[in-house]
């Protein structure tokens, strides 16, 4: 069994509040742990918001080289070529295709009675490999997208509304008011096949942080598949794993497992309750 080659992490929720810039704290953390193991973010936003919400942020220091970033659910993949980030592929949507699921998505949030009067910017939004449906629009402050549909049964009734009219394309609830739609069989465990392939990785190199790891969950897919996961519900837990993964890292015995790290690195966060490996 190898040690930890990669540590990999959803965004909203994860690492920072839905849409917003990554705290002081978890900059500093995510630079120290850049600096022991390669880390990749992968979330349902566009490239521009992995910018806004983690780069901008980073302290001086992190050698970039070592963070792999994939947008729109892995749909996307971008790495840094010491200069600038370089696109590795990209899944797009044909005209045809995007057309037909933002048609769909529009009349059955009207028909659901989902189409909100009250929005923060657009409620859909074209990101090239993923359209995405957000009910309270793309800027819309977390407090009001946590009241919206706690339960999740809103999304879950526009996802199957749009799924039976685009079988051809992968249908999943997003964040916490979103529907996404990319082409079929690309989500974040696709993702995390390109990434493996890319560094020449097997599941068990890799730990993964997520929010939403509950069967239907936009972070599931990536626990599906085999690799350890780590439950969070916001990025105050997820500063508490990393800390203790960290050190945990820092101080690895000689042939500890994956597994073993995951455990050792969650001590702490289960103490406090916060979380939970799965």
């Amino acid at each position: 069994m190898k040690q930890v080659r990669l540590v990999a992490f959803d965004l909203d929720d994860t690492l920072a509040p839905s849409k917003s810039r990554i705290d002081p704290e978890m900059a500093t953390l995510l630079t120290e742990l850049l600096g022991q193991v390669p880390v990749c973010i992968i979330s349902g936003g566009r490239f521009e918001q992995f910018s806004a919400q983690v780069l901008d942020a980073l302290v001086a220091g992190p050698d970039l080289s070592d963070l792999h970033l994939m947008p729109t659910c892995g749909t996307q993949y971008y790495e840094w070529t010491g200069a600038d980030w370089s696109r590795v592929y990209s899944e797009d949507l044909t005209e045809v295709q995007k057309d037909t699921v933002i048609k769909a998505l529009t009349e059955g949030a009207v028909e659901l009675g989902l189409w909100e009067t009250r929005t923060w910017g657009p409620v859909i939004e074209d990101r090239g490999s993923q359209i995405t449906f957000s009910a309270l629009g793309q800027e819309a402050p977390a407090d009001a997208k946590k009241k919206w549909d706690p339960t999740g049964s809103k999304k879950e009734l526009l996802r199957q509304y749009v799924a039976e009219r685009v079988p051809e394309l992968e249908v999943r609830g997003g964040g916490s008011t979103s529907v996404d739609v990319t082409r079929k069989g690309v989500d974040k465990s696709y993702g995390m096949d390109k990434i493996k392939q890319r560094l020449g990785l097997v599941n068990d190199d890799i730990l993964f942080v997520g929010d939403r790891l509950d069967a239907g969950g936009n972070d599931y897919p990536v626990k599906a598949m085999g690799i350890g996961c780590v439950a969070v519900e916001e990025w105050e837990h997820t500063a508490i794993f990393v800390r203790g993964l960290i050190a945990t890292l820092a101080a690895q015995a000689p042939g500890e497992t994956v597994a073993e790290q995951a455990a050792d690195g969650a001590a702490g966060f289960s103490a406090v309750a916060a979380g939970r490996p799965v």
